[in-house]
């Protein structure tokens, strides 16, 4: 099958399908035209790829995977700990994103939010310490 076809069987766009090909993710066969050939077995790995993109993994982490799936002789402990750094990564991008919604809550309610020009939003991001704040501006 073509491309097109593999998109729409795997729900990628033939973009990132080519870009999968390119890094070596995956090796469809040749038509004798030259053309992408793609097999079930391609589309299998591309819906697998979707997959664990979707659950954020990095391209090294579903290289690390698939290499993992396709090794029957594998442990699970092998795949347990890609998930369990990857889940740590996400906790720590949690942490980051909650700690910079308290700051942007901080920074609204200090904002007047009226016609006059001081702006404590926009001063936190210049570096200027608001208004009993101990050394510059909220922490990150």
């Amino acid at each position: 099958m073509n491309v097109g076809d593999a998109a729409h069987r795997s729900g990628l766009p033939a973009k990132t399908i080519r870009y999968y090909e390119e890094i070596g993710l995956i090796r469809p066969a040749r038509a004798g035209n030259g053309y992408r050939d793609y097999s079930g077995d391609d589309i299998h790995r591309l819906t697998f790829l979707r997959r664990a993109r979707n659950l954020g993994f990095s391209i090294d982490d579903c290289r690390q995977l698939m290499a993992l799936y396709h090794d029957h002789s594998r442990a699970s402990h092998d795949v347990r700990e890609i998930a369990a750094a990857h889940v740590t990564a996400i906790e720590e991008k949690v942490r980051e994103l909650q700690s910079m919604r308290s700051t942007l809550q901080k920074l609204i309610h200090a904002c007047h939010g009226d016609d006059r020009p001081d702006c404590p939003i926009l001063d936190d991001i210049a570096g200027a310490a608001l208004p009993g704040d101990k050394v510059g501006s909220a922490q990150m």
